[in-house]
């Protein structure tokens, strides 16, 4: 092929390599031209144009890479028609994507002509996402080096979407002192979306002492009847010999591999029982957030093993995340000082609400000694011992901000408060001082709350060199207002729906300081009822 400026009267038959106007028509980028082109580029007075002219064993680029990918051998991959050079491959299935690199490399060494690129090996993919693309540089390239990549991909498997299958799984949660049930049931709904995004299904579930005999005898009753067993230690495992493995060799099988180089997911044990697999879920897995547990997982139910060396592999691209709500992080984030080196707290006060249980008052507007409840606890919460007070502001956001006029505090708007809870969190934090070691959430309808309140929260914050997550309690239950500390900001950003920061604790797992603060802990004033035994009078 031959690149570059010729003269129109020899162009028939050229490719051209812009587009080009000729009177009334344009003529497209890439397009052959034909005789009739050529008359219409010269009474329109053009006399070269830059094209490309085939030699006789040239193949366009449609047909180069058609050729190309119809040479190839794959499994549940569709090759879609040729366009400007490119053919995309798509799965056929949801599942795991996997690929021979040698192959591929061998490819995209024989000219920079042709190039091949597809997703990751092992990656996740859904039922019609596109994993390979094979592209032809220029318009057109020798039919010889065509046949050189033909030959190779004729070679072998080239990629695959290992499909997903149907297995059945049973799961085993240990239990020790302390440990919650609502943790417990989390797990297993964390753990039920986990298996029906890749069409696995919970089949039963064992709650046993955190015992080697009593994990056994779960592990060899479930592996009776499932292809898999997951193991939730109430303890994370601390040593090759610890609950899990020990009770996997105990009931007969073999550990194949005790802790990954995966990031989060270190502590992850993968053992045999009776031809099945059997996982011990590092603690990360009781978040939805991907972990190593998920990479494993997956590749089991899509058919394919897991080996030891497999797991070994795994190091490069393992590290994943910081996990910013471990107590004690890999990396911990240096606690911002205030001037007097006291830790500073800012409020995040959450005033966006639409009062939906209210029948059309805005909640936040009722007066309480007549005064509007939004500016009591503004007021309350710039008496406290917080730096800084941050409004998030929604429903009727002019009325609102107009209650508090003259008050030295920032607003944070949120236009998306009708989508739930999290958006106004994410709003606030958004404006919380670079410089605040944590932010204290303040629920705006909550008339009991007082300065001296928000201050013991602070000063229990500051006790923990804010690294933990305080909360107000009465009577032993939680309530609120929540002071998050600063490594939590993070995961805030990935809170969607009408999900809060106690959701928030509760799956993250972060050490929790509980401070008795009275009655005030519980009280808000979502209904009129409740409104006027607090106190209160509704505003039109």
């Amino acid at each position: 092929m031959k690149f570059g400026p010729i003269p129109v009267d020899t162009a028939e038959g050229a490719v051209l390599a812009h587009a080009t106007t000729a009177g009334e028509r344009r003529l497209r980028k890439a397009h052959r031209l034909s005789a009739d082109d050529v008359s219409l580029l010269k009474s329109a007075g053009i006399s070269q144009v830059v094209a490309a002219v085939l030699a006789p064993d040239d193949l366009s680029e449609d047909a180069a890479a058609e050729k190309i990918a119809e040479s190839m051998i794959h499994r549940k991959v569709e090759a879609k028609p040729a366009a400007t050079g490119r053919v995309n491959l798509h799965a056929r299935a949801a599942g795991i994507f996997t690929v021979d690199a040698a192959m591929i490399n061998a490819i995209n060494a024989v000219d920079p002509t042709i190039t091949i690129a597809t997703l990751a090996q092992h990656a996740p993919v859904e039922n019609g996402q596109m994993v390979a693309t094979v592209k032809i540089i220029p318009f057109a390239v020798a039919s010889a080096l065509v046949d050189a990549v033909a030959r190779i991909c004729a070679s072998g498997e080239i990629f695959a979407v290992n499909a997903y299958q149907p297995v059945r799984v049973g799961v085993i949660q240990t239990v020790l002192p302390g440990i919650k049930p609502s943790v417990l049931d989390k797990t297993l709904r964390v753990t039920e979306a986990r298996l029906a995004r890749s069409g696995g299904r919970l089949t039963a579930e064992r709650r046993t002492p955190h015992e080697i005999g009593a994990v056994a005898e779960a592990a060899g009753s479930l592996a009776r009847d499932n292809e898999i067993v997951v193991i939730f230690g109430a303890s994370a495992m601390s040593d090759f010999g610890d609950v899990i493995p020990a009770a996997i060799e105990k009931a007969g099988g073999t550990v194949i591999r005790a802790g990954m180089p995966v990031d989060p997911g270190n502590l992850l044990v993968l053992g045999a029982l009776a031809g099945k697999r059997v996982i011990g879920a590092p603690g990360c897995a009781r978040s939805p957030k991907e972990n190593g547990f998920d990479w494993v997982l997956d590749r089991l139910i899509a058919g394919l093993d897991v080996t030891a060396k497999d797991i070994a592999g795994m190091g490069v691209g393992g590290l994943l995340m910081e996990i910013p709500t471990r107590p004690q992080p890999r990396e911990p984030l240096p606690a911002p000082k205030s001037e007097s080196a006291e830790l500073k707290v800012d409020i995040v006060l959450l005033a966006a609400g639409r009062s939906s249980r209210m029948g059309g008052p805005n909640k936040l507007l009722a007066l309480f000694d007549g005064q509007p409840l939004v500016r009591r606890s503004a007021e309350r919460a710039l008496g406290s011992k917080a730096s800084g007070t941050v409004v998030v502001t929604g429903h009727q956001r002019e009325r609102v901000r107009a209650a508090l006029s003259g008050l030295d505090v920032t607003f944070a708007d949120n236009p998306d408060f009708a989508e739930g809870l999290s958006s106004s969190l994410k709003a606030g934090i958004a404006r919380v001082a670079g410089d605040a070691a944590g932010a204290m959430i303040v629920l705006g309808d909550m008339p009991g709350i007082a300065s001296a309140d928000l201050d013991r929260l602070i000063d229990a914050f500051r006790k923990s060199e804010g690294r933990s997550v305080v909360r107000a309690s009465h009577e032993g239950k939680r309530g609120n207002p929540v002071l998050l500390p600063r490594s939590l900001f993070a995961a805030i950003a990935h809170l969607e729906g009408d999900t809060g920061a106690r959701h928030l604790v509760e799956a993250e797992g972060l050490d929790v300081i509980d401070v008795e603060i009275g009655k005030a802990a519980s009280i808000d004033v979502d209904t009129p009822e409740a409104l006027e035994g607090a106190g209160g009078v509704l505003q039109d």
